[in-house]
């Protein structure tokens, strides 16, 4: 009876430590940018984590700016969000991103790990960089933008504060000497602006769900001025220690995308106006990943 008596209060704080540590663990916390490729994404990551973690995941998509999004990763707010390799070269890193994605995706891998200690997961499978999209009809002898710039029309570019701003964007698009004139609009008036004929070029992403329309076409940047933007997930390094299971997990939708198959993603948001959570749930299960 002693020794059972002597043995309680141990056993007890071994439960309670136990216990302790069980309730404790960090909220799993998925963000994301305000675009709807990024809140899509975000949704992704989160219900594939549900799933396979077996945890509440919290999500905070929508947040802003790739400037906005960085700092809640740093500041621990979130502990995953989707992001592109150009985009951390440029405005991250604050360097002019390699013509070479293998050296851009090495370069990127590499600093985020030395000075936020976050990973750089591998690349989901698409690319999305900035495009210069016009009219299909009316502009078939124009197949690049060395062509538009030999064009005898001045161009009408409509584009977004963020791509007039970006040192990667309207500035790179300098060595092709395009005669135009631009004017600001938010995204979601971009392809409404150009269908109108009140632009007559804007600058999309690649990925946008305007393009799986054969009405519109990119014009190819044949002189490799606009960086790659390849999509991958960014993790911090404290939440993979404390969340063994998290890796592998994330690391199951690494090549599970093309550009075909976001920019349906991306359609079926902006055009035929279903849930993002719906979108979401419905490319896992095709991807075999429910």
């Amino acid at each position: 009876m002693f020794a059972i008596l002597r043995g309680t209060p141990a056993l007890l704080l071994c439960a309670c430590l136990l216990a302790s540590c069980g309730g404790s663990k960090k909220p799993l916390v998925v963000g994301s940018k305000d675009e709807t490729e990024q809140m899509i994404l975000g949704e992704i990551v989160a219900q594939h984590l549900e799933r396979r973690l077996g945890r509440t995941v919290v999500r905070r998509t929508g947040l802003g700016s790739t400037a906005v999004v960085y700092q809640a990763i740093l500041s621990d707010n979130i502990g995953v969000y989707p992001e592109y390799t150009g985009l951390i070269e440029t405005e991250i890193l604050k360097e002019p991103a390699d013509k070479n994605p293998e050296i851009v995706f090495a370069r990127v891998k590499r600093e985020m790990e030395r000075i936020a200690h976050i990973d750089v997961l591998d690349r989901l499978g698409f690319d999305n960089p900035s495009a210069m999209v016009v009219a299909a009809k009316g502009t078939e002898e124009i197949a690049n933008l060395t062509d538009a710039a030999r064009a005898e029309t001045r161009w009408k570019l409509g584009l977004t504060f963020d791509f007039q701003s970006r040192e990667d964007a309207l500035q790179a698009l300098a060595p092709y000497r395009l005669p135009i004139t631009t004017r600001v609009m938010d995204a979601k008036q971009l392809f409404a602006a150009l269908e109108k004929g009140e632009v007559t070029m804007i600058a999309a992403r690649a990925a946008d769900g305007h393009l799986m329309s054969p009405d519109w076409k990119i014009l190819a940047d044949d002189q490799k001025v606009f960086p790659a933007y390849e999509a991958c997930l960014l993790v911090r390094q404290d939440l993979v220690a404390a969340e063994p299971m998290l890796r592998p997990a994330l690391a199951e939708l690494s090549g599970k995308f093309n550009l075909e198959t976001v920019r349906k993603l991306n359609a079926q948001v902006d055009i035929e106006h279903q849930a993002v959570a719906a979108v979401a749930a419905d490319f896992l299960a095709q991807a075999g990943l429910r």
